[in-house]
């Protein structure tokens, strides 16, 4: 496949498109990095099909974008410390990330966006979901923007070892820095640094509380935003197939990806960008 003129086509309402025309593994203009990034500017998750991205292409690819950075808790895999396999075994019950989450929040500086590109699938199941954050901040109550717009949530690494969501990887491949807990204080309502666009950014995967008050003083408030920023209405899915690359922004979307294939190996690469402060 060469490059040639983007086709985007959204694959819901409210979040996603897939884009196609183009070869990743190509040396690509600077025109086409800028139209791909504006996509994702415009759809805050993009996907590629059909993909030959071993890992060095696919490094190359990430640094159009951003910086990549190493995962705080999994070691990269062998010659690539960027790289980390995202993966969930035949014997395993429990899948890396799988609840509802903006990626690392509990660090001071959480990544701008990550990209995931499929290796091996189950035969079925597997999809990950994705969740629209302006729309979660836009449609809540004035009242309720107001509230929350002063407010800064604390995000623990703690909390997602309680979710369960990484002990597997951890057990195997697990770095020194997945001893410690970390933790960050952030916006309750983030601006994005480029669109200028106010997000929810609060997530059920690691925020804990909110700035001077308890846990469980915060969870009425919390478990509410939760439920609410997930709407369906809010979300797209996607169906992967081998060479399938995922490229989504952490500051304004959300994913999840679904656990419903017990017994299959699902085994993914990911490659983290990094990101700013939020504000």
């Amino acid at each position: 496949m060469r490059n040639s003129p983007l086709e985007i086509h959204p694959i819901a309402g409210a979040i996603g498109a897939e884009i196609h025309g183009v070869d990743l593994s190509d040396t690509l203009p600077d025109a086409t990095v800028a139209a791909i990034r504006q996509a994702l500017l415009d759809h805050l998750v993009i996907f590629f099909r059909d993909q030959d991205l071993p890992p060095a292409r696919f490094l190359a690819f990430a640094r159009r974008f951003g910086t990549p950075v190493e995962y705080p808790f999994v070691k990269g895999i062998e010659g690539f410390p960027e790289i980390i396999t995202v993966a969930k075994l035949e014997d395993e019950r429990v899948n890396f990330g799988g609840i509802w989450h903006s990626d690392t929040t509990y660090l001071e500086t959480p990544p701008m966006g990550s990209m995931l590109v499929a290796r091996t699938l189950p035969p079925y199941g597997g999809d990950t979901l994705f969740a629209n954050q302006y729309l979660a901040w836009e449609t809540l109550s004035d009242g309720m923007r107001r509230l929350l717009a002063p407010l800064r949530a604390v995000s623990s690494s703690a909390k997602a070892d309680v979710s369960r969501t990484r002990e597997d990887r951890i057990r195997s491949d697990g770095t020194e820095a997945a001893r410690q807990p970390l933790e960050a204080l952030h916006p309750v309502m983030r601006t994005h640094p480029e669109t200028g666009r106010p997000a929810l950014y609060v997530n059920v995967a690691h925020t804990s509380r909110f700035e001077g008050m308890t846990e469980a003083e915060s969870a009425p408030l919390l478990d509410f935003l939760f439920r609410h920023q997930v709407r369906p209405e809010f979300t797209c899915r996607f169906r992967w197939a081998p060479g399938s690359v995922a490229f989504w922004d952490n500051r304004c979307a959300q994913h999840n990806p679904i656990n419903d294939y017990h017994g299959f190996r699902r085994i993914m690469h990911r490659i983290t960008l990094a990101g700013e402060r939020p504000r």
